[in-house]
């Protein structure tokens, strides 16, 4: 969804979404029940993921990916790769399979003073801590209203504001 302004090349060089420090562990991806469901046992990526239930109010559960147990150290800096990243070539999901999440990363959709925004995950190496008008531009040009549609559909996925996460 965003390969306008970033290129997969560059999202597979970096991987900075895809690791995960404990304090981080809050914006793992959460998987549809019918995907965590398939990928918690052998399937076509050749990798089982281990899932914890979320109860949502809305649906039954959805799956959010276990990482905790693989941490190796007491390091809280330490990061772990997600489940599905293959360390050369990227994300081994399909489309089908990806979470929204990582599909729109790095923006958010959180809920602040009761009310949704898009906001962007400033960490992110490939975009900066600052949305560009390539990035407000696709936000506000279709991409942002796609975001709140499938919120609306999955409130799962909306995460409590926090602060320095810049507004589109």
């Amino acid at each position: 969804m965003l390969s306008s302004i970033l290129s997969k090349s560059s999202c597979a060089a970096c991987k900075f979404c895809c690791s995960f420090r404990r304090q981080s562990l809050w914006e793992t991806p959460l998987f549809p029940p019918e995907v965590a469901k398939k990928l918690s046992k052998p399937n076509e990526y050749g990798v089982v993921g281990e899932f914890r239930t979320v109860d949502d109010p809305q649906k039954s559960c959805v799956g959010r990916l276990v990482l905790e147990n693989n941490y190796r150290t007491a390091d809280p800096e330490e990061e772990v790769p997600c489940t599905f990243l293959d360390p050369h070539k990227g994300c081994v999901l399909k489309p089908e399979d990806k979470p929204f999440d990582c599909s729109i990363w790095p923006l958010r959709i959180m809920r602040k003073d009761g009310e949704l925004v898009i906001a962007l995950t400033p960490t992110c190496p490939s975009v900066g801590a600052v949305p560009s008008q390539a990035l407000v531009n696709l936000v506000k040009n279709g991409l942002g209203d796609k975001i709140f549609e499938y919120a609306k559909t999955h409130p799962e996925i909306i995460k409590e504001y926090r602060e320095g996460f810049p507004i589109i």
